[in-house]
């Protein structure tokens, strides 16, 4: 049986009715997996596929998006199935047409995530690990958040960085600065997206909002909005109207650089260069920020 074959009875056992692929139309955006539409017997698929290897992590973004979904906040692509084909894993999901937001589709997706930041956990971080991008992401249970970011975020990703051949001056001593920036400032642990950048987000034909490639955990809701402000791409009414829904504490526009830089640190890890220089000048902004 070839893997294609393989994919359609795994459809088709998930949704109880025969699936035959017709058409397979490569999708592009993505730099870790190869993506696919798979159209047939009427429906349509998104498939996701990479090493064998690579299975746990698909397995881990399906329980992100069924995390997600549970909280009939904002919407996610329904997940399908997940399996192994002989050396390649793969991951269904519902394909969701892309098509242009609608006059309120931005102010929509701020109301959402402002609601979903609002369903809270018992703690800091999650009942496993998941990765952003290909990095593994620690989310070890903790009631502290100040040393859960220290330990499971900043250090984590020095320590990889340092091991690249970027050891960041004056690490330690940054770390050691964190609680400096919540002296008056005490975070719930939110249930997060995890990875929200413009890429991730995208609305459907209706102009709806959705998201998709989470990697979930409960933290800091501030992580997911300083990430959104990383790369750009999200409209001034998508803030509006997460602010007007549930206001930023004070000192979020210092704190928002402290959590980009776990994203500035992970990009170095990942691709390399410039992002080794913009972490340099992300830290020595946050040491003379913290004194």
């Amino acid at each position: 049986m070839s893997f294609y074959e393989a994919v359609e009875v795994t459809i088709s056992d998930a949704i109880g009715i025969p699936f035959r692929i017709l058409d397979r139309s490569p999708i592009g955006g993505g730099c870790i997996n190869r993506a696919e539409k798979l159209a047939g017997s009427g429906k349509a698929f998104f498939l996701k596929a990479n090493r064998a290897s690579f299975l746990s992590q698909f397995d881990n973004e399906i329980a992100s998006l069924r995390e997600l979904a549970n909280c009939e906040t904002v919407r996610t692509p329904k997940t399908i199935a997940s399996g192994v084909v002989g050396e390649t894993s793969y991951l269904v999901l519902e394909y969701i047409p892309i098509g242009r937001p609608e006059n309120n589709g931005w102010k929509l997706l701020g109301k959402q995530l402002a609601s979903l930041h609002q369903k809270f956990g018992t703690s800091f971080g999650w009942n496993r690990d998941n990765a952003i991008g290909a990095t593994l992401q620690r989310n070890t249970p903790t009631n502290d958040w100040i040393a859960f970011y220290q330990e499971h975020r900043l250090a984590f990703q020095l320590e990889l960085a340092a091991k690249k051949g970027f050891p960041l001056v004056e690490a330690q001593t940054l770390l050691n600065s964190i609680p400096r920036f919540f002296e008056d400032y005490n975070p719930k642990p939110s249930l997060l997206h995890g990875d929200l950048w413009s890429g991730n987000v995208s609305f459907d034909q209706d102009g709806r909002p959705f998201v998709y490639d989470p990697c979930c955990y409960y933290g800091d809701r501030e992580t997911d909005l300083a990430f959104t402000e990383f790369f750009g791409g999200f409209n001034l009414d998508f803030y509006k109207a997460y602010n007007a829904a549930y206001p930023l504490d004070s000192g979020y526009e210092q704190r928002k650089t402290l959590y980009n830089l776990y994203h500035s640190l992970n990009h170095f890890n990942l691709f390399g260069p410039p992002y080794d220089r913009q972490s340099a000048s992300m830290a020595s902004e946050l040491l003379a920020m913290a004194g």
